[in-house]
C-alpha cells in the first residue's frame, strides 16, 4: 500500500475545517509548503508556520472562517491527480472552474502555481487540485 502525502494534506485541513479547529499539524515537504502558500495567497487559511517543536517538521495550518457566521471560508477541496490516475492539462485546457471563483493548484516544470497564473504563463502540468 503506498500513501499519497498531498492527498494527506487536504484531508487534514478539510476536517480541521468541518470541525471548527483553529489550526492543524501536518508533516512537512516542499510541496505541501508550497500548496499551503497558494491556499494562503488566495484567502482559504490565515497563514502557516513551520515547526521544529518534534523530531520532524511539521506544517501548522490555521484555518480561515467567516467573522459572522464563524463557517469555513474553505467549502471543498479534493485531489484531482491521484497516484493511480495523473491528470495532466495543457494551458488552453484549462478552463476556469465554477465561473473563476474556484482554484485549480497544478505542479508545472516552473513550479506550483494556481491555474490562473498557468493560463497567464501559458504552461500546463500536473493538476494536484481544485479548491473552493
Amino acid at each position: 500500500m503506498h500513501s499519497d502525502p498531498i492527498a494527506d494534506l487536504l484531508t487534514r485541513i478539510r476536517n480541521g475545517a468541518q470541525a471548527k479547529l483553529p489550526s492543524v499539524d501536518v508533516p512537512m515537504s516542499k510541496i505541501k509548503v508550497e500548496i499551503v502558500k497558494i491556499l494562503e495567497a488566495e484567502g482559504y487559511i490565515v497563514k502557516h508556520e513551520i515547526t521544529t517543536e518534534t523530531k520532524f517538521p511539521m506544517i501548522k495550518v490555521f484555518i480561515q472562517y467567516d467573522a459572522k457566521t464563524r463557517k469555513p471560508v474553505l467549502k471543498h477541496i479534493s485531489r484531482v491527480s491521484k497516484p493511480g490516475l495523473r491528470v495532466y492539462k495543457q494551458s488552453d485546457n484549462l478552463r476556469p472552474v465554477r465561473s473563476g471563483l474556484a482554484t485549480r493548484i497544478l505542479t508545472t516544470s516552473s513550479g506550483v502555481m494556481t491555474d490562473r497564473e498557468a493560463r497567464k504563463r501559458k504552461i500546463g502540468g500536473e493538476v494536484l487540485c481544485e479548491v473552493w
